[in-house]
């Protein structure tokens, strides 16, 4: 039973202040699930860049004291420290070194330290993940951050519901975190399965106002084919404009199960620059029969005279 749980349980378990105390009132919740549940929804869809940042700055350099860093919570620094002990018990003078090094890398490219669920990871596994996420787009990097952030929120709110002492939690974070996410009920989402985020990266800010629309391809047919517009053939989810954040509202309602077909997603980049090169961009991508319980996240990377887009989780 959760009740009674304040801000700074929460601060400890997600360092932005918006993220706890929401969570107190939302709460309380008498279960670690429904508290998942709402941090889902509160971290994805209620908190805004800053209080993103908020919660990275938090956290130490796999590597560094956890005291070191400025406004942490107690429980927190604890709980990093435990966090870290795979890693710092696998790790040389040299390895620590390099690790060092490469989040300085890190930190000055992104802005923000490299975050990843570290329990039970060595520090060879944390090098490599920290090597390989260092050629992605900031936009993509902030996205990964975000989702790190969360299996650390899932952990330590499995610490808050629970007794059992933090070194057993930490040696049994992938049976815990594994029985939750393949347990046999369906989970209910909290966000629609298709989502946008649109940053301009001329500016280097989130891009607010632009107008976002999602179809679905309706035809009898296979599919669009490139060359042939069938613009009667694509029928209309949902609009919206995206906040200042670059986040769009729902573009359609919320569903556990998205249905398979090709969907289309244009933003009105004309109406947002007049003076760029694209009126309006639209992506097409196709849900499968085995992707139907996925999220499929479509960010995009606008600048006057080009654009680039990916699939996020």
């Amino acid at each position: 039973m959760a009740v009674g749980l304040g801000v700074n349980d929460f601060i400890a378990c997600c360092g932005s202040t918006k993220f706890a105390e929401q969570m107190v009132a939302d709460g309380p919740f008498d279960t670690y699930d429904k508290a998942v549940v709402a941090a889902k929804n509160i971290w994805f869809n209620k908190v805004d860049v800053h209080g993103w940042l908020e919660a990275f700055a938090a956290h130490p350099q796999i590597g560094q004291n956890p005291s070191s860093v400025a406004n942490k919570s107690s429980t927190s620094a604890q709980w990093s420290k435990g966090e870290q002990s795979t890693a710092l018990a696998t790790a040389t003078d040299s390895s620590l070194q390099e690790l060092y090094e490469w989040n300085s890398q890190y930190k000055q490219k992104f802005g923000f330290v490299f975050l990843i669920c570290a329990s039970g990871r060595s520090t060879p596994e944390i090098l490599a993940e920290l090597k390989r996420r260092f050629s992605n787009r900031p936009i993509v990097e902030f996205e990964i951050a975000a989702q790190e952030q969360m299996k650390i929120t899932e952990l330590r709110l499995q610490k808050l519901f629970s007794n059992v002492d933090v070194t057993k939690a930490e040696e049994g974070r992938v049976t815990i975190l594994g029985g939750h996410l393949t347990a046999p009920s369906v989970p209910t989402r909290v966000r629609p399965p298709i989502t946008t985020h649109v940053l301009d990266i001329a500016r280097g800010c989130p891009a607010g106002g632009i107008e976002v629309l999602l179809e679905v391809y309706t035809s009898k047919k296979s599919g669009p084919v490139f060359g042939q517009s069938g613009d009667d053939m694509w029928t209309f989810q949902g609009s919206s404009a995206t906040d200042k954040d670059g986040r769009s509202g729902q573009l359609m309602k919320i569903v556990n199960e998205l249905t398979p077909g090709v969907y289309r997603i244009s933003f009105n980049t004309g109406k947002y620059n007049p003076d760029g090169f694209f009126p309006f961009v639209s992506i097409v991508f196709e849900v499968k029969e085995s992707q139907k319980m996925e999220h499929f996240h479509v960010p995009l990377l606008l600048s006057p005279f080009s654009f680039s887009t990916y699939r996020g989780s």
